[in-house]
């Protein structure tokens, strides 16, 4: 062995030549991936992954002679391997690509389009972030991540505070997950009873795909689950997912508390970000505020929930075994922004307490 990084290597599956070409160009931009073949159906595919297996497979839903829904079901009955849904814009596919992550898929990526320069490298950032977190998730190895440029703080969106506010009896709780979130997201808030405390929350997801996402919940959950717009307020029973592309903070005008839904640079790689959130609910829930961290890649949220914890809040932990990637929970608790670890199994009936 040299001690040379092994690259993290990837198929491509879609039936648009463009899309493989470009899709292959922005992944090899990162000198941690390598692209070992593309496909243009998932007959191809299967015939690329007998020659060489991937270590993360880029899937598109709608492709001719079989689906890819179809497909990624194959897979993960007969060879399990992290398969990203690679899906366009149209909010049309979105319950497709839902189900699909319900299928085993462990994250979305939007296909690349033609853009401004900023578009195109937020999209290359993105796009490789997503591709190496898929293939640290189980039970595939893990692949150390690469710094592209430095990463950008809370503070370009929301400076940090010395004071936060005073507590009440209502009970706020913020939410981060990426990686493997949206169906333990599920898990969180279906068990859930119509008074749970008000949720805001931040999943790594893109944009107009949170929408059919919060739908979908909405129809699952006792409580009522929705995008969150600017100035929704905050409620017991209900939950407030932030839109795809925007960043979402959490403020309180006397007893009531809101959202404001933000432009801005990626924080952490993403937008929106969880740091952004929990640095909000920091500032302006303190003690009030309940932090959950849940799977996902890297270390978004845990400097945001040191600074709830400072600020008084409880903050919980998904733990390892039951995360499809344990990164964004190992950071918060190496940093000591965690009060308790937990199964997310263990997770919803430790927030019941916080009802008013």
């Amino acid at each position: 062995m040299d001690g040379k990084k092994r690259q993290v290597r990837v198929l491509v599956v879609d039936d648009s030549a463009v899309v493989r070409q470009v899709l292959s160009s922005l992944l090899e931009s990162d000198p941690d991936i390598r692209v070992i073949a593309t496909a243009s159906d998932p007959f191809v595919a299967a015939e690329r992954i007998a020659e060489e297996i991937p270590d993360v497979i880029t899937l598109d839903i709608e492709m001719p002679r079989m689906d890819g829904l179809t497909f990624l079901r194959r897979i993960m009955e007969q060879r399990p391997i992290p398969v990203v849904i690679c899906s366009s814009l149209a909010a049309e596919g979105a319950h497709s690509t839902l189900e699909a992550m319900s299928a085993g898929a462990v994250d979305i990526i939007t296909k690349p389009r033609i853009g401004t320069r900023q578009y195109l490298e937020e999209s290359r950032v993105q796009i490789c972030e997503v591709v190496k977190a898929a293939a640290q998730s189980k039970p595939r190895a893990r692949a150390t991540a690469h710094a592209v440029e430095p990463k950008l703080t809370a503070d370009v969106i929301l400076a940090p505070s010395q004071h936060s506010m005073a507590e009440t009896t209502e009970k706020v709780i913020v939410v981060g997950a990426s990686t493997g979130g949206t169906e333990a997201l599920r898990e969180l808030l279906e068990p859930l009873p119509e008074n749970a405390p008000g949720i805001v929350i931040v999943q790594h997801m893109p944009e107009l795909f949170t929408r059919s996402f919060a739908q979908r919940l909405n129809g699952l959950c006792a409580i009522e689950v929705k995008e969150a717009e600017s100035n929704d307020t905050v409620l017991p029973g209900r939950a407030l997912i932030a839109p795809g592309n925007h960043h979402m903070l959490l403020r309180r005008s006397g007893a009531r508390y809101f959202v404001e839904i933000k432009d801005g640079p990626l924080v952490c790689r993403h937008r929106p970000s969880v740091d952004v959130l929990f640095r909000s609910a920091a500032r302006y829930a303190g003690r009030n505020a309940v932090g959950v961290i849940l799977t996902g890649m890297g270390d978004d949220g845990a400097r945001g929930m040191l600074e709830m914890k400072q600020a008084g809040s409880y903050n919980i932990a998904q733990d390892e075994a039951s995360s499809v990637v344990y990164g964004m929970p190992k950071e918060a608790l190496r940093l000591g922004g965690v009060d308790k670890v937990l199964s997310l199994e263990q997770i919803p009936s430790a927030l019941l307490p916080f009802r008013a």
